[in-house]
């Protein structure tokens, strides 16, 4: 009984480090970046395609779709981005925040070459951490923001190191088995990937707890798959909570992110199911790995973008219908019903 309270100590401990690394970094990128990022996203989105290059980039480098997007649902709000422009920046985004999937894969490298070992986080984040904090120490206001970075980033990879080894418990735990297995069902899946992702309000965090877990060698490919798609309609509660109280274009800004992430989910969901109907997906029963993860992750998302980037006007027109425009006598109704509030 007290190994597993100490290992739930180390997982939460991983976890508390996992998450402060992230934000650190994301926010010390951000600061780093001054207000070139909102100018960028507001002058160079002119149309849908440069709108979603400048959303993968500028998510890659603040290693945050939520954030990125809450820039968006702002520029909209305040005029500065129209509509139109903001949808390719949503798509481009949601390919950028898999960028973090992939560094955070390197903890599932295996070999004993020096360049494998070089780059495993247990090597690799102490030497960040080292060059980061003499940046840090440093008077210069740019070194001491890099180093800042620096130390994100050895948090992160650190935390992340921490919660995959105090998971490893789990493998021979039969209540744990039955979990993943319950996770195979679709919809179980993805309800378990959206609200754990709405709760920490970050996909790249959600998806690195997932690769924390496959260290267990329980998790399979049946179970991450609808946990990964339910972790991208999670990632919507951010811009969406940042759309509250803002105008109606703003609030269709957060729509059109839940719409590209619920369609693509489900137009997947749907067709990989329903030919499993037919074939027999026999890999669904392999173990998944990290890196599996981030093949997962980043391959739904090109997917949903080939096919939804074409039907970006459909989705906007289905944004005005979800969110429409006030009637002139609607408008006069919500004045008087203001007016007798006060």
């Amino acid at each position: 009984m007290s190994s597993y309270i100490f290992n739930i100590i180390s997982l939460l401990g991983g976890l508390a480090l996992f998450l402060f690394g992230m934000d650190t970094m994301g926010k010390a990128l951000e600061r780093q970046a001054g207000g070139k990022l909102q100018t960028i996203l507001a002058k160079m989105s002119s149309n849908v395609f440069k709108g979603f290059l400048l959303g993968l980039g500028v998510t890659a480098v603040i290693q945050s779709s939520s954030a990125t997007t809450v820039m968006v649902v702002g520029f909209v709000n305040s005029g500065i981005m129209t509509l139109k422009q903001a949808v390719g920046v949503i798509m481009g985004s949601n390919i950028g925040t898999t960028v973090t999937a992939w560094i955070l894969s390197l903890s599932g490298l295996e070999g004993d070459s020096f360049l494998i070992k070089f780059f495993k986080p247990s090597t690799l984040a102490p030497l960040i951490g080292i060059f980061g904090i003499l940046l840090y120490m440093g008077k210069s206001e740019k070194k001491r923001g890099i180093g800042t970075i620096m130390l994100g980033f050895m948090a992160l990879m650190t935390g992340m190191d921490l919660m995959s080894s105090s998971m490893s418990f789990l493998k021979s735990e039969a209540w744990f088995a039955d979990l993943m297995i319950s996770f195979t069902n679709p919809i179980v899946g993805i309800i378990f990937g959206a609200v754990l992702t709405a709760i920490i309000q970050s996909s790249s965090a959600s998806v690195g707890i997932l690769q924390g877990l496959c260290s267990t060698g329980v998790v399979t490919y049946g179970a991450a798959l609808p946990i990964i798609l339910g972790q991208n309609i999670g990632t919507c509660i951010t811009a969406i909570m940042g759309a509250i109280g803002a105008n109606r274009n703003a609030r269709r800004t957060a729509m059109v992110h839940l719409l590209f992430n619920v369609v693509g989910a489900t137009m997947f969901a749907v067709i990989f199911y329903g030919l499993g109907m037919f074939i027999e997906w026999k890999f669904l029963g392999d173990s998944v790995q990290a890196w599996d993860i981030s093949v997962i992750h980043t391959g739904f998302n090109l997917i949903a973008t080939a096919v939804l980037m074409p039907l970006n006007g459909l989705l906007v027109k289905l944004a005005y219908l979800l969110v429409p425009e006030i009637k002139e006598g609607d408008l006069l109704q919500h004045l008087q019903r203001d007016t007798l509030c006060r």
